[in-house]
């Protein structure tokens, strides 16, 4: 990309689209587009079809997308595989249509089966049973992958597919509601030491494996993929280390300045017992990610802090 090109982020609003913003921005790329909800409905074809033909990208990054934890995709199951679904299928095949010269598609890692070998390859996509709890979001983005796949195979359009491993950071959702486990545990502890409780309810055993990666480590990784890669096959973008539920609540604590007791609930669902992605093709590639987990909650805390006021949630 030329720092002149005309690149839209969709999904500016949400944790991935601001983190490339704010890249893009940091590294000069000055005619970034974006667009609100309330300005542009991605779910609605005709309205995106009108908005590439007017705007004419160069570059587009999709980010935009439903997105939320276990107890969300449990309870708008419907909600999650449409909304996905109609949002790609809009953005990708408007993007083609309109000429723009490559499209960087956002997965996640939830697309590989609940009990895929560890860690997680890229060829490990469809062989195997899916997490019951996320299905209808995983189902919706492997359509994205199969899209781009099949708009660069049989159209020559430079669209690539991305899979981060589980997100956190500046911007985050702390809704308890429909947070992701990092945000949502930052919050509960913060207003437990505040009111001054003495334990912490955690969901699950405490014994999965999750793999963390700040947001602002991926949009790094997705501008140096967006100039450096243009292959049909997936790239996993992760740390390519992991530590348990326990392992992170434990953290957490520490960072937040919580010195209660952690109850950890083993009624309440688990979901896939570990999620570790391969990195080694990113490797290959010549990125790494540079933000430990310790440091990152560090910065997300004090950005919850500064911002509780207005926070999503």
């Amino acid at each position: 990309m030329n720092k002149g090109d005309k690149i839209y982020v969709a999904g500016h609003r949400g944790l991935v689209g601001a983190a490339i913003c704010r890249v893009l921005t940091h590294q000069g790329f000055d005619n970034v587009i974006t667009r609100t909800h309330s300005d542009l409905d991605l779910t609605n074809q005709s309205l995106v079809r009108a908005f590439f033909e007017i705007e004419h990208p160069d570059y587009v990054f999709l980010a935009a997308a439903k997105v939320g934890g276990i107890h969300a995709n449990d309870t708008y199951p419907a909600e999650f595989i449409r909304d996905n679904l109609l949002i790609q299928t809009n953005i990708i095949d408007a993007a083609y249509q309109s000429g723009v010269k490559k499209l960087q598609f956002l997965g996640s890692s939830c697309i590989y089966p609940k009990f895929a070998p560890q860690p997680m390859k890229e060829e490990h996509l469809l062989t195997g049973k899916l997490e019951p709890t996320n299905e209808w979001y995983a189902i919706a983005k492997i359509a994205g992958i199969k899209m781009c796949q099949a708009y660069q195979r049989q159209y020559g359009f430079d669209a690539i597919s991305l899979m981060p491993t589980n997100l956190y950071g500046t911007g985050d959702n702390f809704d308890l509601e429909n947070s992701h486990v990092v945000p949502a545990l930052l919050r509960k502890f913060h207003e437990a030491k505040v009111k001054g409780k003495t334990n912490v309810q955690v969901w699950g055993s405490g014994n999965p494996r999750r793999e963390f990666l700040h947001v602002d480590d991926l949009a790094d990784a997705a501008l140096y993929l967006m100039g450096n890669y243009h292959g049909e096959g997936i790239v996993n973008v992760g740390v390519g280390e992991d530590v348990s539920i326990r392992e992170l609540a434990e953290l957490i604590t520490d960072v937040v300045g919580f010195e209660g007791e952690l109850c950890f609930d083993a009624s309440m669902p688990d979901g896939t017992p570990r999620k570790l992605l391969d990195v080694s093709k990113l490797d290959d590639l010549g990125w790494k990610a540079t933000i430990d987990l310790r440091e990152g909650l560090t910065t997300t805390y004090q950005w919850f802090l500064d911002n509780q006021s207005t926070f999503r949630g």
